[in-house]
C-alpha cells in the first residue's frame, strides 16, 4: 500500500476511535440528561462510524492495481464509497428529523448541564477532526476521505444548535421545546451535509467531463510539449477522484512513426506528471491537415 493510501486508512482508523468515543459519550449524557437533541447527535455519530468502516475498508479495493476485470482500475470504488457515505448521512438526518418532529408535544423532564457538556465536546473535537482530515483528503486528493472529513464537520455544526438549545431548557425549563426544535435543525445540517456529498459522486458516476478550469490546463500542457502544433477532441472523465483523458494531437506530416510515438509518449508523461490529478491518458497522433500549412 503506497503512503498516500496508509494516511487515508490512518485517518480512516483515527476518525472511527474518535467517532466510537464521541457516541457513548453523547449517547450516555443524552439519556442521563434527559436530552433528545442530544440523543439525535449520538445518532449522527453513530453513522459516522459506519462510514468510517468503509472508509477503511474501501480503500483496499479502489487502490487495487488494473486487472483483466477492470482494465481501467478500481477507482470507481472510491466513488461507490463516497457515494455510501452521502446516503448514509442522508439517512441519519431524515432519522432524526422524523423522531424529533414526532416527540412535540410529549412530556419530558428538563435537560441538564451533562447534556449541555457533551454538546461542547462533540463541538470541539469534531472540528478539529474536520480540520485534521481534511488536510489528510486534499493532501491524497481522496475524495472518499473528504467526505467523511465534512461528515465530521456537520457533526460539529449539528452540535452548535444543541449546545444552545439545552442552555436555554437548563436556563428556564418553560422552553423544552427548543430541544426539540434544535433536533430537527440538526436534521436539516446533517441534510445539506448529504447533498455535497452525493453531488460529486452522481457527476463521476455518469461520466462528465473535468471542470473547464482543469480541460484548459490539459490542452496548455499539451502544446507546449515539443512538437505538437495542435490539440483537439480532448475528452475527460474521471476514475474515482482522478482524471482519465483522451485527446488528438497534430504533428508534422513529415515525420516518422517513431517520431510521432515518442511525442506522444512526451504529451503522456507531461500531462500525468503535471496535470490536474490526472490518472491515465490516451493520446491519438495525427498528421497536421493540408490547410495548417498553407496548401
Amino acid at each position: 500500500m503506497s503512503p498516500s493510501l496508509r494516511r487515508i486508512s490512518f485517518a480512516g482508523w483515527v476518525g472511527l476511535v474518535v467517532n466510537l468515543g464521541l457516541t457513548a459519550v453523547k449517547l450516555a449524557a443524552g439519556i442521563a440528561g434527559h436530552s433528545q437533541a442530544v440523543i439525535a447527535d449520538a445518532v449522527h455519530s453513530l453513522t459516522d462510524i459506519v462510514t468510517d468502516i468503509a472508509l477503511i475498508f474501501g480503500v483496499r479495493y479502489w487502490s487495487a492495481p488494473a486487472d483483466e476485470s477492470h482494465p481501467h482500475g478500481h477507482g470507481k470504488f472510491e466513488t461507490l464509497v463516497t457515494a455510501f457515505i452521502g446516503i448514509m448521512v442522508a439517512a441519519a438526518a431524515v432519522s432524526i428529523g422524523w423522531d424529533a418532529v414526532a416527540s412535540f408535544g410529549r412530556p419530558a423532564a428538563p435537560p441538564s448541564v451533562i447534556a449541555l457538556i457533551a454538546a461542547l465536546l462533540s463541538i470541539v473535537v469534531k472540528e478539529a477532526l474536520y480540520q485534521w482530515t481534511r488536510a489528510v483528503a486534499r493532501e491524497t486528493r481522496s475524495t472518499a476521505l473528504l467526505a467523511n472529513a465534512w461528515h465530521h464537520r456537520s457533526d460539529a455544526l449539528s452540535s452548535v444548535p444543541v449546545a444552545a438549545a439545552v442552555a436555554v431548557a437548563i436556563l428556564d425549563h418553560r422552553l423544552m421545546v427548543v430541544d426539540r426544535i434544535a433536533a430537527v435543525v440538526v436534521a436539516l445540517f446533517v441534510l445539506h451535509a448529504a447533498f455535497r456529498i452525493i453531488r460529486p459522486t452522481i457527476d463521476q458516476l455518469v461520466d462528465a467531463g473535468a471542470p473547464r478550469a482543469h480541460r484548459r490546463e490539459l490542452e496548455r500542457l499539451a502544446l507546449a510539449v515539443d512538437g505538437v502544433e495542435s490539440a483537439h477532441a480532448l475528452r475527460t472523465r474521471y476514475v474515482g477522484s482522478e482524471i482519465a483523458v483522451d485527446l488528438h494531437v497534430e504533428v508534422d506530416p513529415e515525420l516518422s512513426v517513431a517520431d510521432g510515438f515518442e511525442i506522444a509518449r512526451r504529451v503522456k508523461r507531461e500531462l500525468t506528471e503535471r496535470g490536474p490529478n490526472v490518472a491515465d491518458v490516451m493520446v491519438q497522433v495525427e498528421p497536421r491537415k493540408p490547410d495548417r500549412d498553407g496548401a
